[in-house]
């Protein structure tokens, strides 16, 4: 804590944090120690001073970048930062784009299902898996149609069969509960 000598009275000192964590190297004149190894494209390795560092940097108009700070001496490199971080953002965004986020889809069966039924989650079953989704399907059973397990795991594999061209299922009809389930997963297409 600060004092106001004005007042006599504590204030609480303010930090910038603008400039705190705002880039991940150091760059330029935060640039410390005083020998440094030097690097870049189309330029011959060299250790010398940082004014000298410095100095080439401001020469080529480049910026100079601590890329290896625990080596002795540090490791800095001769570049654009700012483009260094914009494509450094712009492969980030693209990694994301391409990393492709898996949904998984439910649809719940009765162990009496209607073959109407059947057939019209089936077609949803089978857009799903085309949009490349997992579907995981349950038959549920309520009150005492828990008697009916083997008519559920039937209707399980019935729909897994009907979706043979779409997908393969990851595990066989599971009974927890009063839910029988499984996950069927979608084809790669080549």
């Amino acid at each position: 804590m600060a004092i106001d000598n004005q007042q006599n009275r504590r204030v609480p000192e303010r930090k910038d944090y603008r400039k705190e964590n705002q880039n991940p190297h150091k760059i330029n004149e935060e640039i410390k120690d005083p020998m440094v190894r030097l690097v870049g494209e189309g330029f011959e390795p060299k250790i010398c001073t940082i004014k000298e560092a410095l100095q080439i940097a401001d020469e080529e108009g480049l910026d100079l970048v601590e890329i290896s700070p625990n080596v002795n001496p540090p490791v800095c490199k001769l570049m654009n930062y700012q483009k260094y971080l914009y494509e450094q953002k712009k492969k980030e965004k693209e990694r994301k784009a391409k990393s492709a986020k898996m949904l998984v889809k439910e649809i719940r069966l009765g162990p009496q299902t209607d073959d109407h039924d059947f057939e019209f989650k089936l077609k949803h079953a089978q857009r799903f898996l085309e949009e490349g989704n997992k579907v995981k399907v349950d038959v549920f059973f309520k009150g005492r149609t828990i008697i009916y397990k083997e008519q559920g795991e039937q209707k399980l594999l019935k729909f897994a069969e009907a979706l043979f061209e779409y997908g393969k299922p990851e595990m066989m009809p599971k009974l927890e509960g009063k839910k029988m389930h499984m996950i069927i997963a979608p084809i790669k297409k080549k």
